[in-house]
């Protein structure tokens, strides 16, 4: 499989998703356009082209929309995932079997404009806090049975990857602290659960300097600063003083994340990045042979 920097898509995710959304397309009656213009051993060229400029991912997705129709296709990359492309740019270039690349189109189509949208996007917010210290991360806030790959194209990016999912960090937020009574007991109740060779890395929400305060208190990893303003958000970076991690999270926009980013926080999550992207433009175009 094709790996960006520092990761790359399990084959079986790739498998599954693309053939389920084949099946969706497909239904029980197969493609009915294609399969009576188009002889079964007809083959074609074509290419994967950018209309707008962006930022790749998904290549591996869209290779597969058209392998699991044509075991023998050729798609060959002319730039990969991570890499940049201008308006009008060839992404690939496939050679099969003319039903599947005609069957297979907007499957591709469909994971590979959505991902490169989001790559393209975490890529600007990249690009608006460089020269500083802070990272860009995703969050939760994704399309449900999409994660993985929205968080591979976050990678994709530039960005890099918060949880993914109530399984592998713990991060806990004003509802957790409310529902046990308190912080100090929502923290004691976690390490009881936490079996003896599991390193539980913990981070809390904090809406004020004064629920801050409190969360420095206790053995903790990260701090979640939460909707603060510029200002107050400088005042918890120099109270936490590198204790443990700051991350500043709400309302994020381009616009706002190069100030945010200058009060020196570590990271910033943008939910953004997932939940507003917009899809790559792109297209499938046959070429002569």
């Amino acid at each position: 499989m094709t790996r960006s920097p520092g990761v790359e898509l399990p084959r079986m995710l790739v498998e599954q998703a693309v053939r389920a959304a084949l099946a969706e397309d497909l239904g029980l009656a197969g493609d009915i356009t294609t399969d009576p213009i188009v002889p079964a051993d007809a083959r074609g060229v074509a290419a994967l082209v950018a209309r707008k400029p962006g930022v790749i991912a998904g290549l591996d997705l869209a290779e597969a929309a058209f392998r699991t129709l044509d075991p023998e296709v050729q798609f060959t990359r002319v730039i990969d995932d991570g890499g940049k492309v201008e308006g009008g740019g060839t992404i690939a270039k496939i050679k099969g079997r003319t039903r599947a690349l005609l069957t297979g189109e907007r499957t591709a189509l469909n994971f590979f404009g959505r991902l490169s949208g989001i790559a393209t996007l975490t890529s600007a917010y990249v690009e608006a806090v460089k020269g500083t210290k802070t990272r860009i991360a995703c969050t939760r806030k994704t399309t449900p049975g999409l994660r993985a790959f929205e968080k591979f194209a976050v990678r994709c990016g530039g960005g890099v990857n918060h949880r993914f999912g109530l399984y592998d960090a713990v991060l806990v937020k004003d509802n957790h602290i409310a529902a046990a009574g308190g912080l100090e007991a929502a923290l004691k109740l976690l390490r009881l659960r936490a079996g003896h060779m599991v390193r539980v890395e913990v981070e809390v929400e904090v809406d004020t300097l004064q629920q801050l305060e409190e969360a420095l208190q206790f053995p903790i990893d990260a701090v979640l600063l939460d909707n603060m303003d510029v200002a107050t958000l400088k005042k918890a970076v120099a109270l936490v003083n590198g204790k443990v991690l700051t991350e500043a999270s709400g309302g994020v926009t381009l616009e706002t994340v190069g100030e945010i980013a200058a009060t020196g926080v570590d990271l910033i999550s943008v939910g953004a990045l997932t939940h507003s992207a917009r899809n790559l433009d792109s297209s499938l175009e046959w070429v002569a042979r």
